[in-house]
């Protein structure tokens, strides 16, 4: 562990998490699960930003959705200021709730066509009873200013504003109860360069302010790395790699997160790098493999990874590894 962290209690503690989806036949009876998330531990303390990657897949949203209880847990603990939040029943977890708030992959469906904006930046201080009307209308002006809108967009419908406008409004509803924690979903993966720098700049401001800290889910490495403390790398459901930000680009241990940092384009075209190219499909997640689960494509593969599952183990610099390799 890092030294910043050791004398720290972490914000939220994952330990475990696993989520599968029944696959039921034309009977209605189970036969398979698909295994979506499949034992996730990790920690996120206070003013930190821990980034989590991966290809299409592999669990980085439904890790996120599973948190907040968007959909429910098949197993595993989750602890936010010593409480398992797992446990609680819905009208204790509303009260959490408002602690815990996510921005959504996609801003256009996360937003109520029929609504306009306001109303949405409002909702989650009317439902957990904050305020007055007319204090947070006041609050929800204040927020689309903080976010770089006008204070007159209030009153607009959602088709009316940009993709990036959009994404900045359902950061606006997320900063609406004063959270100290936000999922991040992909949040600047359907927008364009540019607009993606100044949304990745507005959140890095914002926690400046407000010290929130910051899961954020992305497939994007070159942003992750620009915002991120730590980064935890995910394959088919598991994190097989978890380290601050300079220590995985400059040490990537896992074959896999040496395969993903590879493939990340240089703008120097004179600056040739060496792709390692993954041989093999991606196992499907309702039929995982034995073992490692990247056994069967990983060059380096042993017998042993065909039987044996690693375990994500404590390193050198606060790298952590799910790799039979460094045991």
């Amino acid at each position: 562990m890092l030294p910043q962290y050791k004398e720290k209690e972490p914000l939220l503690q994952i330990k475990q998490l696993q989520k599968y989806f029944p696959i039921n036949n034309p009977l209605g009876k189970t036969v398979s699960h698909v295994k979506a998330v499949n034992d996730v531990t990790f920690n996120l303390y206070e003013k930190e930003t821990l980034g989590l990657v991966g290809e299409s897949g592999c669990g980085k949203s439904t890790t996120g959705r599973t948190i907040l209880r968007l959909t429910e847990p098949t197993s595993g603990e989750a602890w936010y200021k010593g409480k398992d939040i797992f446990k609680m029943k819905p009208k204790e977890f509303l009260s959490i709730r408002k602690e815990m708030q996510m921005v959504f992959q996609d801003p256009h469906s996360s937003l109520n066509p029929k609504k306009r904006i306001g109303y949405s930046v409002e909702e989650p201080m009317k439902i957990q009873g904050i305020g007055t009307k007319a204090e947070r209308m006041e609050k929800a002006m204040e927020l689309l200013n903080k976010v770089g809108l006008r204070r007159d967009q209030y009153y607009r419908y959602p088709h009316e504003f940009s993709g990036g406008q959009r994404q900045r409004i359902g950061l606006a509803r997320a900063l609406a109860v004063n959270p100290q924690m936000i999922i991040c979903d992909e949040p600047v993966s359907a927008l364009d360069v540019s607009i993606q720098s100044q949304v990745i700049n507005l959140l890095q401001e914002l926690q400046e302010e407000y010290g929130q800290s910051y899961l954020f889910i992305a497939h994007d490495l070159s942003v992750v790395r620009h915002i991120s403390d730590r980064i935890g790398v995910m394959y088919l459901g598991s994190i097989v790699e978890l380290a601050p930000t300079d220590e995985l680009f400059s040490n990537p241990m896992h074959p896999y997160t040496q395969a993903l940092l590879s493939a990340i384009p240089v703008a120097d075209p004179k600056n040739k790098r060496d792709r390692i190219v993954i041989k093999g499909d991606v196992p499907s997640p309702s039929n995982l493999p034995e073992g490692c689960v990247f056994h069967t494509r990983c060059p380096y593969a042993m017998e042993r990874c065909k039987t044996e599952v690693p375990i994500l183990k404590e390193g050198t610099n606060g790298h952590q590894i799910a790799c039979h390799l460094y045991e």
